[in-house]
């Protein structure tokens, strides 16, 4: 007969390999119970069938073995099972209760951005990208002037942390090209906010900026302060009044626009180089103002008009208060969030109305405007966007839609939609 410690440990071993299965029972069940219906199996009932389970088990080797059934060590081993089990079970509880109940390939790409480079300002989560490694050539286009991937290279921008990454990139894509007229770009995110950049440099100035049908002229005047890139103006002069773009601008003696001091004294500084070299700004640039000149980009009859001037006054236009920003704003600071999404073939709303779908109703979102599918023969004025459609709309496969609601609902209704 061996003495009580070794049966204790012999009880810890037997404990062990017949616990496996029923703690995997037992955790199984735990999973399942909670994820499928969201109640907990009680624990007494996870014990019982667990020692259940190790009991077929036990009176095996009970048969194979008298002595087994007399010693210490089953119970050593019981207890054994039973603590295995409840772990087990409580391990697969949590599971259960924290694995989300719809998830999908886009739906994990949205979730990628790490919560510690997320800064909160104003409760607002902004999140600050910056480029890791250097700044690629594109294929097919020149390589990237040395100070232009310098500046690309030192550079770091702000954007809304509760964008997915595929929106992320994008946004980021657009703002490169628009700050520093790149032929073309394209960035990559990890989850810490840092970019990969493919950049190809301008292939061409002013003439990209000219719109279609237009022309652009220069012209001497007094140029206002404040002016930037796209204002809209009118151009007073002998023959009349002409409205055109502004494209570029030099004021203040041709000595820049926004870097401009407007003094010819000499800037005192504190070490350094006396490089007289201004970096690429990071933002639109604005004229300092007085005597200049400016390029703005005009209908052709009135081109060759201004060609002849000597001088003009300019008038800059108002654009007034845009009244869809302050909308969503409203919206934005209500919890609500907007997404663009295109109907599905399979989809519960092809084929049906906004009415029929009930799709505030179903789904908590609201559709703010409807633009019908591309088909054979449809004129762009088919194709325009209706905003707030009724709900006799019939919706069909390939229609965007543009919806509002909170983020959980959006989430939910694109897994089903789209």
């Amino acid at each position: 007969m061996a003495t009580l410690p070794v049966e204790i440990l012999y009880g810890l071993y037997l404990g062990l390999l017949a616990g496996i299965i029923p703690a995997l029972v037992s955790g199984s069940l735990g999973f399942i119970f909670k994820y499928f219906t969201g109640v907990t199996v009680p624990g007494l009932g996870v014990v019982v069938l667990a020692t259940a389970i190790a009991g077929i088990n036990g009176g095996l080797m009970g048969l194979l073995e008298e002595s087994v059934k007399s010693s210490p060590r089953i119970l050593t081993a019981a207890v054994v099972v039973m603590m295995l089990s409840l772990w087990a079970h409580s391990q697969g509880d949590k599971l259960g209760a924290n694995m989300p109940r719809r998830f999908s390939l886009s739906g994990l790409r949205k979730r990628t951005l790490s919560a510690e480079v997320v800064d909160f300002v104003g409760g607002v989560g902004k999140v600050t990208i910056t480029p890791t490694g250097p700044v690629r050539d594109m294929e097919g286009y020149p390589p990237l002037p040395a100070d232009l991937r310098e500046t690309l290279s030192e550079g770091s921008w702000a954007l809304p942390a509760d964008l997915p990454l595929s929106e992320l990139e994008t946004r980021l894509t657009e703002r490169l090209k628009t700050e520093y007229d790149l032929a073309d770009v394209a960035v990559s995110l990890d989850s810490r906010a840092r970019a990969q950049i493919t950049a190809a440099p301008p292939t061409s100035g002013l003439s990209r900026r000219v719109p279609t049908g237009k022309r652009a002229v220069s012209v001497q005047t007094l140029v206002p302060t404040g002016c930037a890139r796209g204002d809209d103006l009118t151009l007073l002069t002998e023959a009349g009044r002409t409205a055109g773009t502004l494209l570029s601008a030099d004021s203040g003696g041709g000595k820049g626009s926004k870097a401009d001091s407007g003094s010819d004294k000499p800037t005192a500084t504190d070490g350094g180089t006396d490089d007289e070299s201004v970096p690429a700004p990071t933002t639109a640039p604005t004229t300092t103002g007085g005597e200049g000149r400016i390029t703005v980009a005009v209908p052709r009859p009135a081109a060759s008009d201004l060609l002849g001037v000597d001088w003009a006054r300019v008038m800059i236009q108002s654009r007034g208060t845009r009244r869809e920003f302050e909308l969503v704003s409203l919206l934005r600071r209500s919890g609500k969030r907007f997404r663009k999404l295109t109907v599905a073939a399979d989809g519960p709303l092809a084929g049906t109305t906004i009415g029929e779908a009930s799709i505030r109703d179903s789904y908590d979102v609201a559709v703010m405007s409807v633009r019908k599918a591309p088909v054979e023969g449809a004129t762009e004025q088919e194709r325009r966007w209706v905003f707030a459609p009724r709900g006799s709309t019939e919706l069909a496969a390939g229609d965007e839609l543009f919806v509002v609601g909170r983020r959980q609902a959006l989430d939910s209704f694109a897994e089903v939609v789209a």
